[in-house]
């Protein structure tokens, strides 16, 4: 299972209801969640709006809000927690993984 806390929800939810006072043709069904080859560490996450789904997808929900997983991604995001973080060097979704090995010094990139 996959889930997301209630800041990143909401902080997930007031990004969406942005981009539809921006672009009227704006349309999302859910996140879209992957993990992709590269960075120091070997892997990044990838997160963004999705409006498309496959067959293949795992599909999950948490506090209102839709995550799409390709089967590829799903095995090293099992059980993964995603919370939206505020500190002194930024602000971001930040994935709580307990299938990480480890992780670069800047953090942007995880091996598992």
């Amino acid at each position: 299972m996959i889930t997301i806390t209630d800041k990143a929800a909401a902080k997930v939810k007031e990004t969406a209801t942005q981009a539809m006072e921006e672009d009227p043709t704006f349309i999302w069904r859910g996140l879209r969640l992957k993990v992709l080859g590269g960075g120091c560490a070997g892997f990044q996450y990838d997160l963004y709006f999705e409006d498309s789904i496959t067959d293949m997808d795992e599909e999950f929900e948490s506090n209102g809000v839709k995550m799409y997983i390709d089967p590829l991604s799903f095995q090293y995001l099992e059980s993964t927690e995603i919370d939206y973080v505020e500190g002194a060097h930024g602000a971001g979704f930040k994935f709580n993984n307990p299938n990480v090995k480890g992780s670069c010094g800047c953090g942007s990139s995880v091996s598992f």
